[in-house]
């Protein structure tokens, strides 16, 4: 059963920065796994930040946040990572970390996920 921890949101004025991390167990050792950020601001939908394919290492990204996010990947310690660069106000949003095994087919689908942490709040002020 794989579990998903995130940890390092807070509250940061716009202009900051915050990185995110996210602590894998339970992945099978020689698969390659989809591994992806989503956020859900309050009475909003689910929006796919970014992922990785961590056999390659491609990575996808909202244009909303590219230029100013970067998903990373330490597969010998199984962490994702985050980070967070020119926050905006609009980055304000629970965001939560999700895999699922084999390739990224579903891109930032929420519904190609099949294993999800229990998130962590970033709050930008203005």
């Amino acid at each position: 059963q794989v579990q998903l921890v995130e940890s390092g949101g807070g509250s940061v004025q716009a202009g900051g920065s915050l990185r995110l991390s996210c602590a894998a167990s339970g992945l099978t050792r020689g698969k390659v796994y989809c591994m992806g950020w989503f956020r859900q601001a309050p009475g909003t939908d689910y929006q796919g930040v970014a992922a990785i394919y961590t056999g390659l290492r491609t990575t996808y990204y909202a244009d909303s946040v590219k230029g100013r996010f970067t998903i990373s990947q330490d597969n010998a310690n199984n962490m994702l990572y985050l980070q967070m660069n020119s926050l905006k106000p609009e980055d304000t949003a629970m965001y939560y970390c999700a895999a699922d095994l084999g390739a990224c087919y579903s891109g930032l689908n929420r519904g190609g996920y099949n294993w999800w942490g229990q998130g962590t709040q970033v709050t930008v002020s203005s």
